[in-house]
């Protein structure tokens, strides 16, 4: 594609709004934040972070200096921990139980998390190495979270591990799913590294159900993790939804991560539909790639909204507009195909049903349109029940069910973890959350192999 002089000065500006927004600490401040911490001896922030990183101690480090300890610290308990130091709701785990926050301000767990991983990155540290071979195979379908923290735990453990992976590159939801300003490809990329150099093997752009199916992992294997994740936005179910300019959010911010940045939205009007932080980062994205106004159209009200607090401020920091108790009906095109607007009800709350959760009851006569160029769709993600049914495990619409205490599937050669057993009553789905599950889904398959082989010995 060519650009003009003017375009180009665009496209440079919209790269630049890309770039991360948040600044790591100096030494000197990361030495200061360190050095208030009271290395509790019952830490409560180690029990407030799922994957229990030991807090104090990784702390400690950085104060004498020993910012390899620090990192190994990190990542021995969460080998995403590079990517939670930025991504993580440290208000409402770690940083929110400080015994600080009763007297000063709480320590900055997140940034001091960051220093330490982001000083690995920087020199090229590798933190892990690999156990002894014990002879057995263990294939993963996913390289997101919590894929590649069950493949870290199970190369130590000494299994032959195996990753199987649609995208073109690993890394899951941090390499493709989070906006850049907040989480760079670089720090996805380097705890992709820190897995492959235990010798695991990643195959990526394998769609296990088409390019090898599921017969041929359970029956070359000695055990198969499944860890999937999720799929694309599902349909709004109006009318308007093929037109030029509506957008699916996942492929929005993938688009974004992968560098095909466009001028298209410059000037634009936009509309977000959905109130998780999917529509937070298309929002933020689409402030970023130029847009003049940004509305977010939610069916509830701001208690009802899925994203963190922090994601909130953000894009009313951006400028992003809430419209609550809004739901689209249509969506309007010219006749070029091209959106033009957006046909929306005003909604009410009703009490709570049976769940707990208040539905909501669209109001006779309040119908408006909004003016806009681009809808982007963020009402949550569909499930791939089509490779769940292929692999014949028990699931409720596409949430794979599972042991609790060993994560094993119907089928006990597969183990699951992750977005593809988060449902209803199943915990939030965090990356910091899809990462421990993968812990412990490692964990769960070496006992249960080593159970087998002291059987069958």
């Amino acid at each position: 594609m060519q650009f003009s002089s003017e375009q180009r000065v665009t496209l440079q500006t919209v790269m630049h709004n890309f770039d991360e927004v948040e600044k790591g600490l100096s030494n000197q401040e990361a030495i200061e934040e360190a050095n208030r911490c009271l290395y509790c001896y019952d830490a409560p922030c180690i029990q407030a972070c799922p994957t229990g990183i030991d807090i104090p101690s990784f702390i400690k480090k950085i104060a004498s200096g020993n910012l390899k300890g620090s990192a190994q610290t990190i990542m021995s308990s969460n080998p995403i921990g590079a990517s939670c130091a930025r991504v993580c709701p440290t208000e409402e785990l770690c940083e929110g139980v400080c015994v600080l926050n009763h007297s000063t301000k709480p320590i900055l767990i997140g940034d001091l998390q960051r220093y330490a991983t982001d000083w690995a990155i920087q020199n090229e540290q590798v933190l892990f190495s690999k156990g002894k071979p014990n002879g057995k195979r263990v294939a993963i379908v996913g390289a997101g979270p919590a894929g590649l923290s069950a493949a870290r735990e199970l190369a130590r453990f000494g299994y032959d591990v195996t990753i199987f992976e649609a995208e073109k590159e690993a890394g899951g939801l941090n390499t493709y799913g989070i906006v850049s300003f907040r989480l760079p490809q670089a720090i996805s990329f380097w705890e992709v590294e820190q897995v492959k150099k235990l010798d695991v093997k990643i195959r990526t752009n394998v769609k296990v159900g088409e390019d090898i199916m599921p017969s041929e992992l359970l029956n070359g294997y000695d055990a198969v993790a499944l860890a999937i994740g999720m799929s694309k936005v599902p349909s709004l179910h109006i009318e308007g939804e093929n037109l030029d300019g509506v957008y699916d959010a996942i492929d929005f911010v993938k688009k974004t991560k992968s560098q095909a940045l466009t001028t298209d939205f410059v000037g634009k009007k936009v509309a977000i539909i959905g109130a998780g932080n999917t529509a937070i980062d298309g929002a933020t994205c689409s402030v970023r790639l130029g847009a003049e106004n940004v509305k977010i159209l939610y069916r509830r009200t701001r208690e009802e909204m899925t994203a963190y607090d922090f994601e909130y401020e953000f894009a009313k920091q951006d400028g992003v507009e809430f419209r609550w108790l809004t739901a689209p009906t249509r969506i309007i095109g010219d006749e070029q195909g091209k959106v033009v607007g957006i046909e929306c009800m005003r909604m009410a709350l009703s009490e709570p049903g049976s769940d707990g959760r208040r539905k909501t009851v669209p109001l006779k006569g309040s119908e408006f349109t909004i003016s806009v160029d681009a809808v982007v769709k963020a009402i949550g993600q569909e499930r791939y029940v089509t490779l769940i049914e292929q692999f014949n495990l028990t699931h409720a619409d596409g949430v794979v069910l599972i042991n609790k205490d060993t994560f094993q599937t119907s089928n006990p050669k597969v183990f699951a973890c992750g977005d593809v057993v988060f449902g209803k009553g199943q915990g939030e789905a965090m990356v910091v959350t899809a990462a421990q599950q993968g812990k412990e889904t490692a964990y769960n398959i070496h006992l249960q192999l080593k159970k087998e082989a002291i059987e069958t010995a």
